[in-house]
């Protein structure tokens, strides 16, 4: 929070961001609900999932060519205004008269290259965000900005549900592609305005040697990559246990549903962004003087316990601890993006997140897919599989503790 309130620079950078990313959900929104009105709405409503999926899994891809990036600063704001073009563009064919099908299949693939252009543009911002704030401050000022989107994230989605009623699909597109454009003029000053260290980077390696060369330097950092995997089941957990409650909700509805089964999912929902935003904005400041692998071993800990209250059926336990691991994974998220920042050579340093990033990515929808699966079968199987998940996870966490007290001790 300092370095926004203090740091003119990294303040307009942080607020380009959050109002695209205020533009996004209402465009979202707008497009899904769009979709719900189409006859095949499951399938158009599964093709947006997908378009907005697969642009995460390229992350590595994305990261590698910030790397070889040498203007990142112009870059992100050419970034900015080619989405704010396709938004533009989107806005006028949800106001022509196209056949549904053939439009929606069009803005499905302008909000996909759209996504690709926000997942290179991240991969620019994070050695610019260092510069600007400096190692030691990355973590709070990355985590103060990530939980004002997770914040902004429930009160847009609240605005944007409301504008649906009394704007149109193709404004609330106009909205979003102002949101870009807004978000390109303030990247444009700081561009100005900030030492040109980032300007120019040095030759980047060819895309496998540049992966070899992020992975060794990873590996280098004792734990690191463990610590990776480890964070990666998770956040698959914390993926997979909300099906795995509304599963559960809908069999004991007598004994756990709250006021009515929707506002018991929007309880234990609200309850996970408020944790999320929570341990984003001041994990780092709470948690500064404790080491990864502890904080790491207490929210593999807390997934434990998040899993095991559904055997429990009472709603407001799992909404607890819900929240609580949000908040724990988010503050690990962070702190472990900061040994990133402060570890990894900076030449490489987009191509390393991206492809931790695609780790982290990759095992959710593999895990949730596996145990959604075995939940039609038997959902105390789905439930004990998750927790075999976890327990494995809190006891490589355990031994890489031990070993980091024993390497300090010695």
């Amino acid at each position: 929070m300092n370095s926004f309130l203090k740091n003119q620079n990294f303040r307009r950078f942080a607020t380009g961001g959050l109002l695209s990313a205020t533009g996004d959900v209402f465009f979202y929104l707008a497009f899904m609900t769009y979709a719900s009105q189409l006859r095949n709405y499951s399938l158009a409503i599964s093709l947006i999932a997908i378009s907005e999926a697969v642009p995460k899994f390229l992350e590595i891809f994305a990261g590698y060519l910030a790397d070889k990036t040498r203007h990142k600063f112009r870059n992100i704001v050419l970034t900015a205004l080619f989405r704010c073009l396709f938004y533009a563009l989107a806005a006028l064919l949800l106001a022509s008269k196209a056949d549904q099908w053939k439009l929606l299949l069009a803005i499905i693939t302008i909000n996909f290259l759209s996504d690709l252009c926000g997942s290179y543009s991240s991969g620019l911002i994070v050695p610019l965000v260092v510069d600007l704030v400096g190692e030691d401050d990355f973590g709070e000022a990355e985590g103060f900005v990530s939980g004002c989107k997770q914040i902004i994230d429930i009160l847009a989605q609240f605005a944007g549900a409301g504008l649906i009623l009394v704007l149109s699909y193709a404004a609330l597109a106009w909205i979003n592609s102002l949101t870009f454009l807004l978000a390109a003029i303030l990247f444009a000053l700081v561009g100005r305005k900030a030492a040109p260290v980032q300007a120019e980077t040095a030759e980047t390696p060819a895309f496998w040697p540049a992966m070899r060369q992020a992975y060794q330097q990873a590996k280098k950092q004792m734990g690191l990559l463990s610590v990776v995997l480890v964070l990666a089941v998770i956040n698959a957990s914390l993926t997979a246990i909300e099906p795995l409650f509304s599963i559960t909700l809908a069999a004991h509805k007598s004994s756990m549903v709250i006021s009515s089964y929707s506002f018991t999912l929007a309880l234990t929902n609200v309850a996970a962004a408020i944790g999320a935003a929570s341990g984003s904005i001041f994990g780092q400041k709470v948690f500064r003087s404790v080491n990864i692998f502890p904080l790491a071993s207490w929210t593999a800990l807390c997934s434990l316990l998040t899993t095991l209250s559904l055997f429990c059926q009472n709603s407001w336990l799992t909404a607890l601890l819900f929240g609580l691991l949000a908040a724990l994974a988010s503050a690990v998220s962070i702190k472990m993006t900061q040994w990133l920042v402060t570890s990894i050579d900076r030449q490489i340093l987009a191509s390393t997140v991206g492809l931790l990033n695609t780790i982290l990515m990759a095992a959710s929808p593999l895990i949730t897919t596996l145990i959604t699966s075995i939940s039609s079968l038997s959902l105390a199987w789905a439930i004990i599989s998750l927790l075999a998940l976890e327990v494995a996870a809190l006891a490589v966490l355990l031994v890489l503790n031990q070993r980091q007290l024993f390497k300090i001790s010695a």
